[in-house]
């Protein structure tokens, strides 16, 4: 590949030549631009009015519209064609997307944009198609837009240069904070939460009288974020401080849900509140995926009967565990928790991208408060002087009301006549008593353009003595007012002042007395998430294991009699049979020394003839069970090989968690896992195919947690045929051809040193060469 490529932007107006530039260069230089574009025009809202481009032009094409929050609708399609047509050039249904977002009071804390129609759910549903929705502002759009006449903000030119768009909006409260923003930058991205208004303002107020308040005092004011859809922080105090000082962390948030009382012990969870940005139906997906799996046994069934609010139905398989159990439980596997990141990446002035602190933000704001009120009072001002100006020649037409009459009546220029006039003293005490200069293009003692001008367009009616006096009072309350725009503008102070009460009218206009001004959110302890053990999720009921020489496994109801003759396929055969309960572990030994896992609760009924184990766990074919028994912890097992090889093993170190099961025993080629027993006594006997038995101590074999173990007796021919582990003083005993027990005591010619040959069996020993 060439380290030079042509630039695309040379033509054949440039002479047909072609200009080489490194590829480093060109590519460097394309990428940033691109990168820019997307990070200031697209993804990254503004400090000042928490907007991105697209929701401010779509707010101002709204405005533009007359679609005012008592006014009436107008189709969405018209709205976002005009926003497309006139301030964004991208793709309409980019356009309506983000519109109809605007609109959804689950995603939005205060909703800009007043839908009609179907803007989607809760549920992940989309909205409606822009011709059959219609839409209008909401009033805290028009708190956003409000001032945009007064010369309140700068405007641009849109991207054909035909009209002009405000470069920001100017908010009347801090929605970068209130509404919350997220998106995806090149290199950087930003997510940020929803908060309350009236806890916004509070801090805003907190910070005008302390200006050097700490980030640490401002959670005195907000305490964390308020999510529309509700829901429990339960992010510990520490936490939250840290991500508002530093503009990154984030905030676990769960559900919020009661427990009703059916009666007779009976109980369900009901879910009122699901975390902020959940689609119900991926929950309710999640949750039957929970409970087919059997993750959280416990759980018997979920149902959704939401209508407008939310209500999702937890029903418990007993009624024996406390609710806040199964919860937790819920918690680790379901969104029913999330965790919502922080990061705090906003464009300050609308340039510089910066990770901001949340006294940062509100300072941002602030000081963009305090230009739009320098700004719109300047404009005040501004027509103050014009309307004054005009008073002015109106109250010196009244004064010479006959001159000037003459002048209309007679004159070929009348206008002009006004203004060459030299009204002497009577307009100098006007305008003295105006304390108003006028422009010196009129006379000295003349009218201006402008005055000439309202009074040629003045109405006969108005003529009489009664607007003469609505004048003079009109001037003296704009005398007034000017007064006080100018001690505005030159005190700080007031200015704040200002500021303040501004605000102070923003949260009781949107604070708890209007519709949804208060908290959704609340914050609780998360308390410790422990491991809930299986059997606290299961009603304790006994049942008698079977598990045929085939491998079908059932389990029973009750404790039945173990001598009872039981049904099984055709050529099949019992092999395993005891008593347990539901809430037991069991543990199998196949013949390749790995150890899998059951939960008893889990067994099939014992109507028919059970399910193959090797479809509960990954015991391969050509493997068979060893054993099947109840875990106990604490206890210790010997294992042994077909080829003589054997260990202790602790128990607890044998659980598997997963199907594939857990090797312990290893074994080569053409060795078989052989002895799986319960370690009880202090001396181990061992007997070979041969026949031969030998007994030693038992601590003669290491504690392994995986491995081929020692050898524990020696042959010539054949292998080890059962081992099993007793008490010397008590006497080994086995079962005799007759079925009845017996005790050898007198052990000293079998008793040696481990990994002996041993001696032949004693008279009686099972012609199995089995101790069971």
């Amino acid at each position: 590949m060439s380290d030079l490529v042509d630039d695309p932007n040379i033509g054949p107006e440039d002479g047909g030549k072609s200009v080489a530039e490194p590829l480093r260069r060109a590519i460097g230089e394309r990428y940033l631009t691109y990168a820019l574009s997307t990070i200031m025009h697209r993804a990254l809202p503004d400090a000042r009015d928490g907007l991105k481009p697209v929701h401010r032009r779509i707010l101002f094409a709204m405005r533009e519209l007359r679609l005012s929050a008592t006014g009436g609708f107008r189709k969405s399609a018209k709205i976002s064609g005009d926003v497309m047509g006139n301030y964004h050039p991208h793709g309409d249904a980019a356009i309506y997307d983000a519109m109809a977002r605007l609109a959804q009071d689950f995603n939005v804390r205060y909703p800009l944009v007043d839908g009609q129609g179907n803007f989607g759910n809760i549920d992940g549903d989309n909205p409606a198609a822009s011709r059959y929705t219609e839409a209008r502002l909401t009033i805290v759009a028009e708190a956003l837009l409000e001032g945009l006449n007064e010369n309140a903000v700068d405007y641009r030119d849109n991207y054909d240069g035909t009209l002009t768009e405000p470069v920001v909006l100017p908010a009347q409260f801090p929605n970068l904070l209130a509404n919350g923003s997220s998106g995806i930058a090149v290199g950087m991205a930003t997510n940020i939460p929803p908060h309350n208004i009236a806890e916004l303002v509070d801090a805003c107020l907190h910070l005008i009288k302390t200006p050097d308040a700490r980030d640490d005092t401002l959670l005195n004011y907000v305490p964390g974020p308020d999510f529309p859809t509700g829901g429990i922080i339960v992010e510990p105090a520490e936490a939250i401080a840290q991500a508002y000082r530093t503009g990154k962390g984030g905030f676990r948030l769960r559900c919020r849900y009661e427990v009703e009382d059916l009666g007779r012990g009976q109980w369900q969870i009901v879910v009122t509140e699901i975390p902020y940005q959940v689609q119900k139906s991926k929950l309710i997906e999640k949750l039957a995926e929970v409970i087919q799996t059997k993750k959280v046994p416990i759980l018997a069934d979920v149902r959704d009967e939401s209508a407008d609010d939310i209500r999702v139905i937890l029903e418990p398989r007993s009624k024996n565990v406390e609710p806040e159990v199964l919860m937790q439980s819920l918690y680790r596997n379901s969104d029913l928790e999330v965790r919502f990141s922080l990061n705090m990446n906003v464009l300050i002035d609308g340039v510089t991208p910066k990770v901001c602190s949340m006294k940062e933000v509100l300072r941002a704001f602030l000081d963009f408060r305090r230009e739009v009120l320098i700004r719109r009072s300047e404009h005040r001002m501004e027509k103050i002087d014009h309307r004054l100006e005009v008073l002015e020649g109106l109250i010196v037409a009244f004064l010479n009301l006959d001159r000037v009459i003459d002048i209309i009546r007679y004159d070929d220029d009348p206008k002009a006549a006004l203004m060459r006039e030299d009204w002497g003293r009577e307009f100098v005490r006007a305008r003295d008593e105006a304390d108003y200069v006028p422009p010196a293009e009129g006379g000295e003692d003349g009218l201006t353009e402008v005055q000439a001008e309202a009074i040629l367009n003045m109405r006969l009616r108005s003529l009489r003595r009664l607007e003469e006096i609505e004048l003079v009072k009109e001037r003296d309350a704009l005398m007034e007012e000017r007064a006080g725009l100018e001690d505005l503008l030159d005190s700080e102070g007031l200015q704040w002042d200002a500021i303040s009460d501004q605000l102070k009218e923003v949260k009781k206009k949107f604070g708890k007395e209007y519709e949804g001004g208060a908290r959704r959110t609340t914050f609780a302890e998360a308390g410790e998430v422990e491991e809930v053990p299986l059997e606290a999720m299961i009603d304790r009921e006994p049942i008698t294991v079977v598990c045929s020489k085939m491998g079908w496994i059932r389990a029973m109801s009750g404790h039945i009699d173990l001598d009872r003759e039981l049904k099984f396929k055709d050529g099949d055969e019992g092999r395993f049979i005891f008593h347990a309960e539901t809430t037991d572990r069991l543990l199998v030994f196949g013949t390749n020394g790995r150890f899998y896992t059951l939960s008893a609760a889990n067994l099939p009924g014992g109507r028919g003839m059970g399910e193959p184990l090797r479809l509960m766990v990954d015991l391969p074919n050509e493997s068979d069970i060893v054993a099947i028994f109840i875990h106990k912890p604490g206890r210790k097992l010997l294992v042994a090989s077909s080829a003589g090889d054997g260990f202790i093993v602790p128990e607890d170190e044998v659980v598997a968690q997963t199907r594939s099961g857990k090797q312990v025993l290893n074994v080569r080629e053409g060795v078989r896992a052989q002895v799986c027993r319960a370690v009880t006594g202090d001396h181990v006997a061992c007997v070979g195919e041969n026949r031969k038995v030998l007994i030693f101590p038992l601590d003669e074999l290491p504690e392994m947690g995986r491995g081929k173990g020692v050898r524990l007796q020696k042959y010539k021919d054949g292998g080890l045929s059962d081992a099993t582990t007793f008490t010397l003083a008590e006497g080994l005993s086995w079962l005799d051809p007759a079925g009845r027990t017996r005790t050898e005591t007198a052990l000293e010619e079998w008793t040696a040193r481990r990994a002996g040959a041993g001696r032949m069996a004693p008279r009686g020993f099972p012609r199995n060469n089995r101790f069971t």
